[in-house]
């Protein structure tokens, strides 16, 4: 549960970023209503985004073969467009966000985006680690460190056995037999 809350709460806040920026770059007017437009986006980026594009890579997968690596680029980067389009257009919809233009009030805004997503594949796990220690210290848990520690060797043992499900009499067994 608690890595749910932190996802949500520094996505939500890269969000509500993400929108004042396209409020800043485009004629898009966020203004308040970026608190709950942050909210709106964030839940579809966390629960509809995914579906949407395993959706939409499912219907190019069926002609990728008749594409060249160029090709196949192109029509990923097409799908990610399309994606955040969709995104932003939910948020617009379920929101106050208010947009003029053709362009700057719909194209736009999906391409910044596209560009805050890449900004926070590259820094959230760091932004979730920080989060989650700010989390743990406001609830008294105990904080997590950013590295795991070392596995014991019963846990090795317990995790190769996991990965084959063979004891280690059965795997000397085995090579033995072979």
């Amino acid at each position: 549960m608690k890595k749910w809350i932190v996802r949500f709460v520094t996505l939500l806040v890269f969000n509500i970023v993400v929108l004042l920026i396209i409020g800043w770059l485009t004629p898009a007017h966020v203004g308040w209503a970026a608190l709950w437009a942050g909210v709106i986006m964030t839940v579809l980026v966390i629960w509809v985004k995914p579906l949407v594009s395993r959706w939409f890579r499912s219907m190019a997968a069926k002609s990728a073969s008749e594409r060249t690596k160029l090709g196949e680029k192109l029509v990923q980067a097409l799908l990610a467009i399309a994606v955040a389009f969709i995104v932003w257009i939910g948020t617009v919809l379920f929101s106050g966000v208010s947009v003029s233009g053709w362009f700057w009030g719909w194209i736009a805004p999906p391409i910044i985006l596209l560009i805050g997503w890449a900004v926070y594949d590259v820094i959230d796990d760091r932004v979730e680690a920080g989060a989650g220690a700010l989390y743990d210290r406001a609830t008294g848990g105990e904080a997590v460190d950013a590295e795991p520690a070392a596995p014991t060797e019963a846990e090795k043992l317990g995790r190769r056995e996991l990965d084959d499900g063979l004891t280690d009499e059965q795997r000397k067994l085995f090579d033995d037999l072979g």
